[in-house]
């Protein structure tokens, strides 16, 4: 609701990668979060823009203009003369989250096997394409 209504404005991921060793303890005593940073995008595509409550231009807004704004930096934005750091994405392409597939060398995530709509193809840094589907 807060994300909707523009209560909260900034979208993003703690990624808490940790061993398994360190998860496989009473509750009390893992220590907190988990890998996000592979499926917060989808996640947030899916609850968000799929079910028409956000706008797809405000959802990647609040994953980059707002981020950009909060700590003043140069970034976040797709104008002239400004980096071009820029992820490529389908917001319709489904996948599923596989373990054997991620590429955290952490697996403290509860989305394995889960089917998402919405996926990065390509990340471009300064101009040029460094990953590519």
């Amino acid at each position: 609701e807060g994300i909707v209504d523009g209560t909260l404005e900034v979208l993003g991921s703690d990624h808490a990668p940790h061993c398994d060793y360190e998860k496989e303890v009473e509750f009390d005593y893992a220590p907190f979060g988990i890998t996000g940073l592979e499926t917060e995008f989808a996640l947030s595509l899916m609850q968000l823009y799929h079910r028409k409550l956000l706008g797809l231009s405000d959802l990647v807004a609040k994953f980059t203009v707002a981020p950009a704004r909060l700590l003043r930096l140069a970034k976040g934005t797709l104008s002239i003369g400004a980096d071009a750091d820029v992820t490529v994405f389908d917001p319709d392409r489904e996948w599923a989250f596989a373990k054997a597939q991620t590429a955290s060398k952490s697996f403290n995530s509860p989305f394995y096997g889960w089917q998402l709509k919405g996926k990065a193809t390509a990340t471009i840094v300064g101009g040029k394409i460094v990953w590519k589907e």
